[in-house]
């Protein structure tokens, strides 16, 4: 059961790091908006770009190291990555987004990752 749920964790958040990715490609300004620092209308559409293809890719990175790699490599995957979401975290704050966006997205995201990267760990 444990294994079930280390796997299932980890595969919904590269799941939904792949979503986030697509959605910073097709549809910038409201992935930007749902980020917690909305985009200017008129610019930043290369930064959206790269966000987009950056979070599209280490969803697909995490789901190759579970695939091929086993758990362990995912879990110190997700412990590194575990960077981005604490940054985001500090840039939505310091650039006029919400307390509520910063902690209710961005740092409840890397609890969430190392939770997941524990259950890896615990199951490999």
């Amino acid at each position: 059961m444990l294994t079930f749920i280390a796997y299932g964790l980890a595969i919904a958040l590269n799941l939904l790091i792949l979503f986030v990715g697509y959605r910073f490609l097709f549809v910038p300004q409201a992935a930007a908006a749902g980020y917690g620092v909305p985009a200017k209308a008129d610019g930043d559409r290369a930064y959206l770009t790269i966000k987009g293809l950056r979070d599209g890719c280490y969803g697909l990175v995490g789901l190759a190291l579970l695939a091929f790699a086993g758990p362990a490599a995912e879990a110190w995957f997700m412990l590194v990555l575990i960077l981005a979401p604490l940054g985001d975290t500090l840039i939505v704050l310091r650039h006029g987004g919400t307390k509520a966006v910063a902690f209710g997205i961005h740092f409840a995201t890397a609890v969430v990752m190392l939770v997941s990267a524990a259950l890896l760990f615990a199951v490999s």
